[in-house]
């Protein structure tokens, strides 16, 4: 069983897998986006938004810890300065994965992984522009276009149509 074992091996030993790691978080946060397989980026995105909050946070701690996993001194930089103030709106789901096609070579799944932009995090159902009292006035308007429903008269009874049973006539 699988007690108390999370996360995936991806078929590399600890330091190997935490290696490949920290460079695939570091080259995300240089380019905002990379590709990579579908697995591989399931792990990525735990540790970016990890890192993405720590970046929120901003104060020294937060920072050094970041740089334990990231290893370029500009990188953190970037992210710290530039990419926080992207992100301060939202409360999590920084990155986004974009599965692409399966890889010629060996079937595996490949996927696209981006940070999301600033316009994206603004939810589609809101209206721009309006105000809660403009959206009254114009709620109150269609109200008093509209007709008032004439009332049905009750439809009368018809009689049940007979059973279509033929009685026997006894002679």
């Amino acid at each position: 069983m699988r007690h108390l074992r999370a996360g995936r091996n991806l078929g590399r030993s600890p330091s190997h897998r935490s290696a490949m790691i920290r460079n695939m978080v570091t080259s995300l946060f240089k380019h905002e986006q990379m590709e990579t397989t579908d697995t591989r980026a399931k792990e990525l995105r735990q540790v970016a938004e990890r890192m993405i909050t720590l970046a929120k946070r901003g104060d020294l701690h937060a920072r050094r810890q970041a740089l334990s996993t990231i290893r370029e001194k500009t990188v953190v930089h970037k992210l710290f300065d530039e990419l926080k103030d992207r992100f301060m709106d939202r409360q999590g789901g920084y990155v986004r994965i974009v599965k692409k096609e399966n890889r010629k070579g060996d079937g595996a799944l490949i996927s696209i992984v981006q940070l999301l932009l600033k316009e994206e995090g603004k939810k589609k159902g809101k209206k721009k522009g309006k105000t809660a009292a403009a959206s009254a006035d114009t709620a109150a308007a269609k109200k008093k276009e509209t007709k008032p429903k004439e009332k049905s008269r009750p439809a009368k009874k018809t009689e049940k149509p007979k059973s279509k049973r033929v009685e026997k006539e006894t002679a």
